[in-house]
């Protein structure tokens, strides 16, 4: 129960009021504390706020998409040419040591890609096509471009 002289202090919809509701008009930049809460208004009307996330450029989403069909080739290449060694490697290798790292090679391009997303979040563009394209150079499924589909 408040008493009047609470009533005096307080405005009519003053508890619904959130920082969630505040926006700054376009060009001004919240600093200090709490400055995270507070959004841009856009010309639009709507309010957006400033810890959303931006949506990846054109630019980016096509070199995205072209890496991850790169990669999804180098785990058909892991997958070929494992399968190609195997008749090599059977006399000299226990299949309890060719199973597993058969597998971690087939995952591996799909692992760094996902592992490459989720530690890349938040940080610059440059930085996750970077560590994108580090994984093209270091995953290339060499038995396939060795040996190849024919074989040796």
């Amino acid at each position: 129960m408040t008493s009047d002289s609470d009533d005096a202090l307080a405005w009519a919809g003053d508890e619904e009021a959130s920082k969630s509701d505040a926006a700054l008009p376009r060009g001004w930049n919240a600093v200090g504390k709490g400055s995270a809460e507070v959004g841009r208004l856009e010309d639009d009307g709507t309010v957006t706020q400033a810890g959303a996330p931006t949506p990846m450029s054109t630019t980016m989403l096509l070199t995205v998409g072209i890496v991850g069909g790169i990669y999804l080739l180098y785990t058909i290449g892991w997958v070929i040419g494992g399968l190609r060694l195997k008749p090599l490697t059977s006399l000299i290798v226990a299949d309890a040591m060719f199973v597993p790292w058969f597998v971690l090679a087939i995952a591996a391009p799909a692992l760094w890609f996902l592992t490459t997303w989720v530690l890349t979040r938040g940080r610059a563009t440059w930085i996750r096509l970077l560590v994108l394209l580090l994984g093209v150079v270091l995953l290339v499924p060499w038995p396939f471009v060795t040996v190849g589909v024919i074989g040796s």
